[in-house]
Formats: C-alpha cells, structure tokens, sequence
C-alpha cells in the first residue's frame, strides 16, 4: 500500500507537532485504544516524529550557517 502523504496533516508548527505526539503517547500507552486505532496512531506519531526530525534539521543548518559568517565576520575575512 503506497504511504499518504500530503501537507493537510502536516502541524501548524513544531511546538504543535511536539504537542500532538505527547497526546499520541499518552493514548498508545494508556492501552485503552482499539487495536484497529493502535496503527492509525502509530503511523500518524511516526509522521509526526519525521515532521520534529526535519524541522530540527533545517533549525541546525541555519544554525551552522550563522556560525560559519560570524567566524568569517570574526576572521576578518568579507
């Protein structure tokens, strides 16, 4: 079965995403869901966690990136 994926499930941020997983969590352990539920939410967590990986990537190498000019700034080089 081929994966969905569409930008209507994305979160509307990071802290939503965060958020949202911990409710995933609390319900996949709380062991009250219905086993047809349990891979729907697993599943949805899993795009979750893939949505916090990427964002935390891409705040990475912008962080990389302004460290590398205020080194450059700092070495004097243009």
């Amino acid at each position: 079965m081929p994966k969905k994926s569409t930008t209507a499930n994305l979160p509307a941020s990071y802290a939503a995403a965060v958020e949202e997983l911990e409710q995933l969590i609390g319900a996949l352990e709380s062991g009250q869901l219905p086993l047809e539920d349990l891979l729907v939410q697993y599943q949805r967590g899993n795009e979750l966690l893939a949505y916090c990986r990427q964002r935390l990537q891409a705040v990475e190498q912008q962080v990389r990136v302004l460290d590398e000019g205020a080194a450059s700034v700092k070495d004097g080089a243009p």
